[in-house]
């Protein structure tokens, strides 16, 4: 059987090749702007998708959670710890809504646990975003007496608190002293600041949505205060310093 014929032409000993044409300089600039431009792209995509779906940094600017988090401390976020989430917009816009779950888990991988420390999209303002720590879950009854946390009728243990108003300077009609008691719905939680006494909480705008967290909080990768007495404001102490 005949072997399948190529195109190839064999060339005799000493017969003269043709001499390969250099690239064109034009050629050349544009091959290395494409290049360039591809891993630009390529980049950009991966980091989008990076800041989207698995992990985000973020920076704490009030005193809120002090002193698990410091204001200037700057924060990784596990974004898929809980599950896959479609972000709320893409920068500021949201093609196609009727077809796409913006804002919505699409997949669940975990439970929000409580003392999970988590980012969420302010209730009352979704351009916004807090951390706060979990304080109850669905079907657990929260109080406050005093400035102190009761879950399901029993003192919280609480070991992540901070107070800086005097016992004696509760009121009783201020929902950070004395609050509740309250319910937590299905599918919501209720959060507080770990500093109870300058946190805006639960106990002012009620309770957050599972699809309104975004994520938990991993570690602190940076930290810097102006008013740190430490070299250039840097507090090397609280770096790698893991969230609980």
């Amino acid at each position: 059987m005949a072997s399948p014929s190529t195109n190839l032409r064999k060339h005799a000993p000493g017969e003269a090749l043709p001499a390969p044409q250099p690239p064109q300089a034009g050629d050349t600039g544009r091959s290395e702007l494409r290049e360039w431009t591809e891993a630009i792209v390529i980049a950009f995509v991966l980091a989008l998708v990076l800041r989207t779906f698995l992990v985000q940094a973020y920076k704490i600017p009030s005193g809120s959670m002090e002193p698990t988090l410091d204001i200037g401390d700057h924060i990784m976020v596990d974004k898929i710890r809980y599950g896959l989430r479609v972000p709320d917009s893409f920068f500021g816009l949201t093609p196609l809504a009727s077809e796409i779950p913006y804002g919505r888990y699409i997949v669940h991988f975990a439970t929000v646990h409580r003392g999970d420390v988590v980012v969420f999209v302010f209730p009352q303002d979704e351009s916004k975003d807090f951390i706060k720590r979990v304080i109850g879950v669905a079907g657990d009854t929260v109080q406050v007496k005093n400035g102190k946390v009761f879950l399901n009728g029993q003192p919280m243990p609480d070991p992540h608190a901070h107070f800086e108003i005097p016992a004696g300077d509760r009121s009783l009609y201020s929902p950070r002293d004395n609050f509740g008691p309250v319910t937590v719905p299905p599918g919501e939680f209720f959060m507080m600041g770990d500093n109870r006494d300058r946190s805006y909480d639960s106990r002012f705008w009620g309770f957050v949505k599972l699809d309104q967290v975004e994520g938990r909080a991993m570690f602190i990768y940076w930290s810097w205060s102006a008013d740190d007495g430490s070299f250039l404001g840097i507090r090397w102490s609280r770096f790698g310093k893991a969230i609980h």
